[in-house]
């Protein structure tokens, strides 16, 4: 595994830029493979992971590029719940860890770097040179992963009567005796709407 710098360097180059968000999620990601024993999780140990994210922002850039766990290679799950936070879990053991970044670290960070400005170099400081229980809550955690969650699986296809579009691994709703896309059978909870239909 690299050193915090190098993946400092590697996780700017790729989210294109370096924020505390990354320094926190390279750290999260470090802390809990470390937990875990996972030394090599992009070569040897690929396989062993599944990580959970718990916020979209750039700490899960960070935490992706350190796991190498992706969206496509369905290794890394996006629970949209707004929390700086991560769920490591390995496949080999069953045993997962969930790293949360405690929000008492930035007052932190403004009592011991008073003097670096802007705020977001101060935590950019702190961020880097504070411990693990300085930054984090670790706890352990069960992780009920469902057989149709794993990477590399592959599910059942339907394609919906109503718009047409193919769903994989079960991601319907029976809608009158009619197994739906969920844009189908939930229209109030698309993020999107057909433009000019009224629907």
């Amino acid at each position: 595994m690299e050193s915090l710098d190098e993946l400092l360097v590697k996780a700017e180059a790729a989210h294109g830029h370096l924020c505390a968000g990354q320094i926190l999620g390279v750290r999260m990601a470090l802390l809990g493979l470390e937990r875990l024993g996972i030394a090599d999780p992009r070569g040897a140990d690929r396989k062993r992971l599944v990580t959970f994210v718990e916020i979209d922002r750039c700490a899960t850039d960070a935490i992706g590029l350190v796991t190498g766990c992706r969206l496509g290679k369905r290794s890394l799950k996006f629970r949209d719940w707004g929390k700086m936070a991560a769920t490591f879990f390995d496949l080999a053991s069953g045993r997962g860890v969930r790293v949360v970044a405690l929000e008492d670290s930035r007052e932190l960070a403004r009592q011991l770097y008073p003097h670096v400005e802007p705020r977001s170099r101060q935590q950019m400081v702190a961020y880097r040179e504070l411990t693990d229980a300085q930054l984090f809550r670790e706890q352990w955690v069960k992780v009920d992963l469902k057989a149709s969650e794993l990477p590399g699986t592959k599910g059942e296809r339907l394609v919906c009567p109503r718009c047409g579009e193919g769903v994989n691994f079960g991601r319907f709703a029976e809608v009158d005796g009619e197994r739906l896309c969920l844009s189908c059978a939930h229209p109030e909870l698309r993020y999107w709407e057909p433009e000019g239909s009224g629907q």
